[in-house]
C-alpha cells in the first residue's frame, strides 16, 4: 500500500530556549530525516525561529497570536497534522479548526494540573494527546482526558567544546582535585532552587572538595543568590547565568543534580546519561521515568538532606557511579533516540490519516 505523504506544521510560540522548544527542532529534525514535509509556526525574533531557519526548515513567524490565528485560518488546511507543542498555543488551534480540519497531536511536556470547561473542551477537540512522561499522563487522565499516549523526550548527541567549557571556569579558583557538580535548570518556581542552595550547605558541612555550578536564569535569581551569601556559600554555590552551548559543561562534570518540586520529565537528565555524567534527582513529575531502575539517585521532593547524601554517594562509592552510568547510558540511546521516537509519532499521525504506518523492529529504528 502507498503511505499518503503527510505535512506536518509545528506549532510553539515561546518566547524562550528551553527544553520544549529543544524538542520542537528535534521533532522537527526526526520527521525532516524521515522525508515528511514539516514547517514551524512560531513567535517572531525567538530562539525556535532562528534555529529552525539555522537549520534550513520553512518557518512561519508572528510578533502576536492574532497573526498565528490568521495563519491557522488561512493556510491551516493546507497540512494534514498540526502538531502543538504548548496548551497555550493548542487555544488557538482548536480555534481554527473549523477553518483548517487538520488533524491536531498536542503533546503536553509539563505536569501542571489543567483546570476549567474550556480546557476539557479543548481538549476534546483534540485529535490526539500525547504526554512525555506516566506522570503527565496520569494528570490528564485524572482530567478526563482519554487514550493519552506516551512518547517520551528525545536525545541527540552532539559533539562537545571541553575547551569552551574550561573556559566558563577561568575566573573560578579551582584546584586539580575539586569535584564539579552542577545543574541546568531556570531559576523559578517549580525548579525549587532553594531546595538545591539547602542541599549543597548540607554537603559543604561534610566535605570541601567541590564547587556546585548552577546554569540558568529566571526569576528567583536575587532571592537564590541572597541564600547563597546568607549560608556562606559563594565558594562552593556559582550562579553560571545562562550559556547557548550549555552541553559542554557535561565534559566537566563528576555529578548532576535535579532539584525539581514539578517536574513534566527532565530532559536535561537525558544529556547526563548521554554524555555518562551520573545523576541524582528528585522523584517529582516525570523524573521516575528516568532515574528509576538503577538508573540515578531518587530523592524526595524538598529534601536537602537526600540529595546531598546521593551527592557524596556519588562522589564516594565510584563503583555504584560507574554501573549508574552504564545502565542510564544504554537506556537514554535505546529508549529515547530520535529516530525510534519519530517512528512513534508518525505511527499514531499515519493512524488519525486512516493509513497503516509499517511497523519496524526496535534494530531498524534503532540503526
Amino acid at each position: 500500500m502507498r503511505i499518503k505523504p503527510l505535512r506536518i506544521l509545528e506549532l510553539n510560540f515561546e518566547r524562550g530556549w528551553r527544553g520544549g522548544e529543544r524538542q520542537t527542532l528535534y521533532n522537527m529534525t526526526g520527521f525532516a530525516d524521515a522525508g515528511i514535509g514539516v514547517s514551524l509556526l512560531c513567535r517572531k525574533n525567538c530562539a525556535l525561529e532562528e534555529k529552525a531557519r539555522e537549520a534550513g526548515f520553512t518557518t512561519y513567524a508572528f510578533a502576536n497570536i492574532f497573526g498565528i490565528l490568521y495563519f491557522l485560518m488561512r493556510y491551516g488546511r493546507h497540512y494534514n497534522i498540526l502538531h502543538v507543542q504548548t496548551s497555550h498555543i493548542l487555544t488557538y488551534a482548536v480555534l481554527a479548526k473549523p477553518f483548517h480540519r487538520a488533524k491536531i497531536v498536542f503533546t503536553r511536556r509539563v505536569d501542571f494540573v489543567p483546570h476549567g470547561r474550556f480546557t476539557r473542551l479543548k481538549y476534546r477537540l483534540t485529535d490526539k494527546v500525547i504526554a512525555i512522561s506516566t506522570a503527565i499522563k496520569r494528570i490528564l487522565e485524572d482530567f478526563g482526558v482519554e487514550n493519552v499516549t506516551v512518547i517520551s523526550s528525545a536525545i541527540v548527541k552532539k559533539e562537545l567544546n571541553a575547551s569552551r567549557a574550561i573556559q566558563l571556569l577561568a575566573n573560578l579558583p579551582l584546584a586539580p582535585t575539586t569535584k564539579i557538580l552542577g545543574t541546568t535548570a531556570a531559576l523559578v518556581d517549580h525548579k525549587d532552587p532553594f531546595t538545591m542552595v539547602d542541599a549543597i550547605a548540607e554537603l559543604a558541612a561534610k566535605r570541601k572538595d567541590f564547587v556546585f555550578l548552577h546554569f540558568g536564569k529566571g526569576a528567583l535569581e536575587i532571592p537564590v543568590r541572597e541564600r547563597i551569601a546568607a549560608l556562606g556559600l559563594q565558594d562552593h554555590y556559582k550562579l553560571m547565568g545562562f550559556h547557548d552551548n550549555v552541553e559542554d559543561v557535561f565534559t566537566l562534570l563528576d555529578v548532576f543534580v535535579m532539584s525539581s518540586e514539578q517536574e513534566g520529565l527532565g530532559s536535561s537528565v537525558l544529556d547526563a546519561f548521554l554524555y555518562k555524567v551520573p545523576v541524582v534527582g528528585t522523584n517529582a513529575g516525570g523524573l521516575p521515568d528516568l532515574l528509576g531502575e538503577g538508573r540515578g539517585i531518587l530523592c524526595p521532593v524538598k529534601s536537602p538532606k537526600a540529595l546531598a547524601a546521593g551527592i557524596h554517594t556519588l562522589l564516594t562509592k565510584p563503583r555504584i557511579s560507574e554501573e549508574q552510568v552504564r545502565i542510564a547510558y544504554q537506556f537514554a540511546f535505546e529508549q529515547h533516540n530520535l529516530k525510534y521516537l519519530t517512528h512513534k509519532y508518525l505511527s499514531i499521525m499515519y493512524h488519525l490519516q486512516g493509513v497503516p504506518f509499517p511497523k519496524a523492529t526496535k534494530a531498524e529504528v534503532l540503526y
